[in-house]
């Protein structure tokens, strides 16, 4: 092994056997593009053009940055509703967590779809939340963004799990790969993620394929079961409700099924939590409302309770002392360079 390979980990090296049996499944196809692989190839050279002249933020440094591109039907809300929440005057607000549409414009292979750009983002729980301040820190996040949202009349009616996503990059500084998350962008070496507790993440709201925008004094009634979450009560193709309300649901599901149910110590956020979950629409909070109570909660913890490592309801006895042990060894490195600064 000389020089240039020294530093690559032994599995990117393959035998003379193995390398044969590569290329002659390559030649085969094997690793042909699919179809709609396909599709994306055709639209590189004026997806790059376009990107490379027009594409301007207001927040979002974009240089050597990842973006993402979706594919939008032109028939339906989801376009104008990402333009308004997107909109300078919206985009600079730090309470708007929708993800920002750097740009909009028709694909060039389709006339009746537009693109939009938008920033690559990682999922919400990948790297897994390692202490209580972290699970506070999202849920401060979350609902101040649904209540911009509320605020602005936007409903966003799908906020389940997998439609929040996070800026991971003050994890990863030197990055990582868009696919396989636990690698550089060389998709070669493995990288460790920065904790949240000390290099705080930005959380977003994503996928506004089924929102519904009301104008002032327009009922905020909808109709439709579609959504990640199918446990809301109220979901009916036949009887109208509030789509307010609704997301007050997904997004106490979310609490409740990511983060109370699998972690110990947060019982102090389920009072909370409980009353977004009520059966009846009426009987939850507003995003306003939710908002205050969390304040609430928020002021009566002690700092020092942040940084508890999370403890999974999971975890055999003898897990927990060796994370408890490590999680002590780690706040007290942690405490440690705090003195000597």
């Amino acid at each position: 092994m000389n020089a240039r390979t020294g530093s690559l980990p032994s599995y990117v090296f393959c035998s003379p056997k193995q390398s044969r049996i590569y290329a002659e499944r390559t030649e085969k196809g094997s690793w042909a593009l699919l179809p709609t692989e396909v599709e994306w190839r055709n639209r590189q050279v004026p997806i790059l053009t376009l990107i490379s002249a027009r594409i301007q933020f207001y927040q979002w440094s974009c240089d050597g940055c990842l973006v993402l591109i979706k594919v939008v039907d032109n028939g339906g809300d989801e376009i104008e509703t990402a333009r308004y929440l997107s909109s300078p005057e919206l985009v600079r607000n730090p309470a708007n967590h929708c993800v920002p549409i750097m740009d909009f414009f028709l694909d060039p292979l389709n006339s009746s779809q537009t693109l939009m750009v938008m920033p690559y983002l990682r999922p919400f729980d990948d790297p897994e939340f390692g202490t209580i301040g972290e699970v506070v820190d999202f849920l401060k996040q979350t609902l101040e963004g649904l209540f911009f949202m509320h605020s602005h009349g936007v409903a966003h009616r799908d906020c389940a799990a997998g439609n929040i996503m996070m800026d991971g990059r003050p994890l990863y500084p030197h990055g990582h790969h868009p696919v396989r998350l636990d690698y550089a962008p060389d998709a070669i070496h493995d990288v460790h993620p920065l904790s949240r507790i000390d290099n705080p993440v930005k959380y977003y709201f994503i996928d506004f394929g089924i929102s519904s925008r009301f104008r002032d004094g327009e009922a905020p009634y909808v109709l439709g079961t579609e959504g990640r979450d199918k446990d809301p009560p109220e979901l009916s193709l036949h009887t109208p409700y509030n789509a307010f309300m609704l997301d007050m649901y997904v997004l106490g599901n979310v609490y409740q099924k990511e983060f109370l149910d699998k972690y110990h110590g947060l019982e102090f956020l389920q009072p909370l939590v409980s009353s977004m979950l009520q059966d009846q629409p009426e009987g939850r909070p507003t995003a306003e409302a939710a908002n205050m109570a969390f304040q609430k909660i928020r002021l009566s913890l002690n700092d020092s309770i942040l940084r508890w490592r999370l403890r999974s309801r999971f975890e055999s006895a003898p897990e927990r002392v060796v994370y408890d042990t490590l999680a002590v060894a780690k706040e007290g490195i942690y405490h440690l360079k705090r003195l000597l600064k």
